[in-house]
């Protein structure tokens, strides 16, 4: 990991940062409008996604008007090497990260994940508890599922037959970018309902769409009640799936909920 301490606020950095199972993952830095050592957001895309695509980029300049941000392509995923486990092992990308935004200065850092990227979030932050290094101080889950294998709707269906069959992965390489490991689970990793209990006393943000092609609304409700009243959700009318459906209104209130619980914890 580059040896960064302090970074000039008119500074945007590129690099590539090694996560603890020695997968180099393409990252990139912007400074944001605050203080050196103020809030670092962390953007971990949705599947197939990298943080180049123009939507992922939306949401990070969204962010970038309220935070510093971390922004990384996972395992698998565009300039990252490696291949993608859809979720496994990504854990260790997002530790890599939040990593890098601590030894840029930042004392509190937040991570917002997309679909897959809110899975590997909601893990991470269960996973990582008590690592100086590597735990977040909040977690924001956007169209996140709540358990594995679902296969309930359409666009859930085409993205195992993407996933699970050699026909899928080629498809994956070839026309999404994205690498996909051919190995099944093993053992299965802690799902997103059981990693939520674990957060507390991590602030929790369970963001939505009551119209997402992917996952029902049952989805963040399992979420929000795994985390027995220690969660917000925000059940977001007419919202679609992930970076794709996020206005630039619900970026910015996203970015305000994750800033205010730096303010907070400040003004204590």
């Amino acid at each position: 990991m580059p040896p960064i301490t302090r970074v000039q606020r008119s500074a945007t950095l590129r690099t590539t940062l090694r996560s603890a199972d020695g997968v180099r993952l393409d990252a990139a830095y912007d400074p944001g409008p605050g203080p050196v050592g103020g809030p670092a957001i962390v953007v971990a895309h949705g599947f197939t996604g990298d943080r180049a695509r123009p939507h992922v980029r939306r949401a990070a300049r969204a962010f970038a008007q309220r935070a510093a941000v971390v922004t990384f392509s996972f395992r698998g995923h565009g300039a990252s090497g490696g291949r993608s486990t859809v979720g496994d092992r990504e854990v260790l990308d997002v530790a890599a990260a939040v990593a890098w935004a601590r030894s840029l200065g930042h004392t509190r850092v937040v991570t917002v994940g997309f679909s897959m990227g809110g899975s590997v979030v909601l893990r991470h932050a269960a996973l990582h508890r008590g690592r100086t290094e590597a735990r977040v101080d909040a977690v924001v889950a956007v169209s996140a599922p709540a358990r594995w294998f679902y296969r309930g709707t359409a666009p859930m269906r085409r993205l195992h037959w993407l996933v699970t069959r050699p026909a899928g992965r080629a498809v994956g390489r070839l026309g999404l970018r994205t690498r996909i490991h051919p190995r099944e689970w093993d053992p299965v990793p802690l799902s997103p309902t059981e990693a939520v209990p674990l957060l507390a006393p991590t602030p929790l943000l369970i963001v939505h769409g009551d119209r997402d092609p992917y996952f029902p609304v049952d989805h963040p409700r399992m979420l929000a009640a795994a985390a027995s009243g220690a969660a917000e959700l925000w059940l977001e009318a007419g919202m679609g799936h992930a970076e794709h459906a996020a206005d630039d209104a619900l970026l910015g209130r996203i970015a305000d909920w994750a800033t205010a619980s730096w303010t907070s914890a400040t003004a204590e």
